[in-house]
């Protein structure tokens, strides 16, 4: 019989990190991914030590890549079945679209990471959950999928297409029983701001974003979080 698992691309750092002892401490096998194979084995060291009876799946993969999400995502088959699926990937650049390179190619790079990760690894597990009829889908998006922020650039159109995506995959998995949610957080203090000098109390914190998801995907069957919102309590930086 195959075991059901929890996929979580992007496990290694901030909210996904957080998202893998979430679901490790509830007993699930969780399979995640990062392009840094030194990071997964760090993560790997880190549960074995706080979790020694946790099963944790590590595949390096740089989801960016086509040619090598396929292959995360045989690895995933080879485990079992897709309980719950988090597209966690993602990279932020920092500034305006009119100073970003004429040739396009920092919108390609945000749209590769933040969003055709998430299509693709979405698309090659679907047939499965289908299949089931049985799933959650969340997909990690952004309060700059709902804002247009001054420095957001192409980070920001990623985002609105994530969130886009995950509406319409809603739409279209809800009679399969399917539920699909977009978790949008605000400010959360994670690597991408490393180096700011506002004080740690002025953003989320990653494991508050982990437990909101573990929540939501607690619920009974028959109820679904479309949106999860989740802002800094003093509002967006």
């Amino acid at each position: 019989m195959q075991k059901n698992i929890v996929v979580i691309t992007g496990g290694t750092k901030g909210i996904g990190r957080a998202l893998v002892i979430r679901f490790l401490q509830a007993g699930y096998p969780v399979a995640t991914c990062a392009r840094s194979a030194a990071d997964l084995d760090e993560l790997r060291a880190t549960v074995t030590a706080e979790l020694p009876t946790a099963e944790l799946h590590t595949h390096p993969a740089d989801l960016s890549q086509q040619s090598e999400t396929r292959r995360f995502t045989n690895f995933i088959s080879g485990l079992g079945q897709v309980e719950v699926l988090i597209n966690n990937t993602g990279s932020f650049i920092p500034g305006r679209l009119q100073d970003e390179p004429a040739d396009g190619s920092q919108l390609r790079q945000m749209l590769d990471v933040n969003l055709l990760s998430a299509y693709d690894v979405t698309l090659a597990l679907l047939p499965g959950l289908i299949a089931r009829r049985n799933g959650h889908i969340f997909n990690i998006c952004s309060t700059a999928s709902l804002t247009a922020y001054p420095n957001g650039g192409s980070y920001g159109i990623a985002k609105f297409a994530l969130l886009g995506m995950t509406k319409n995959l809603r739409e279209e998995l809800k009679q399969h029983n399917i539920r699909v949610t977009a978790v949008l957080p605000g400010a959360t203090l994670t690597a991408s701001w490393e180096g700011t000098d506002l004080p740690a109390e002025r953003f989320i914190k990653a494991e508050d974003v982990a437990e909101a998801i573990f929540s939501t995907f607690s619920l009974s069957p028959q109820a679904v979080i479309e949106e999860l919102l989740i802002r800094p309590q003093l509002g967006d930086l």
